[in-house]
């Protein structure tokens, strides 16, 4: 065999490990993703409460409690995440919302959300129903992508 051959081999063969690698890791992740999800589910309340502002905002600078920024990985503390101060009751509260209801959530108007911690998985209109904001702005490509992905998995999700 030519030296180009065994080459070829060599790098067929890393390239076929790393796959079969990332198949089982993708596997434990999306089990783990599951029990998370299980976990947020047990938990959820229903709480009416005034949205102030929304914001995609660092996790350090939202002004959440410590505790929530010393549990995350240091990788994602630098990451923007969908940031909403909401009036609750007497007090006003942050809260880290799901990407995928981000932009249905309107601004300075009463809503039911569904909360688990300080984790806001659903938004229901208190008065009437709520109409998501459509911007105008033309949507790019990796934005198009990530709403097509939340599409699948939320349908992957509620089988």
């Amino acid at each position: 065999m030519s030296k180009v051959t065994i080459v070829l081999l060599i790098i067929i063969a890393v390239l076929l490990i790393a796959l079969i690698v990332l198949y089982f890791l993708g596997k434990r992740m999306q089990k783990k993703q599951e029990e998370q999800q299980a976990q947020i589910s047990a938990m959820a309340q229903s709480v009416s409460m005034l949205i102030i502002d929304k914001k995609q905002m660092k996790l350090k600078d939202a002004g959440l409690p410590a505790a929530v920024i010393e549990q995350t990985p240091k990788l994602m503390r630098n990451s923007k995440l969908p940031i909403v101060k909401a009036k609750t009751g007497p007090r006003i509260m942050t809260f880290i919302c799901d990407a995928a209801i981000f932009d249905s959530i309107p601004v300075k108007k009463e809503v039911k959300a569904t909360v688990s911690g300080l984790y806001i998985t659903s938004v229901k209109g208190l008065h009437g129903s709520i109409v998501p904001a459509d911007t105008g702005k033309k949507k790019g490509f990796r934005a198009k992508l990530q709403r097509k992905y939340q599409e699948l998995s939320s349908q992957v999700s509620k089988k």
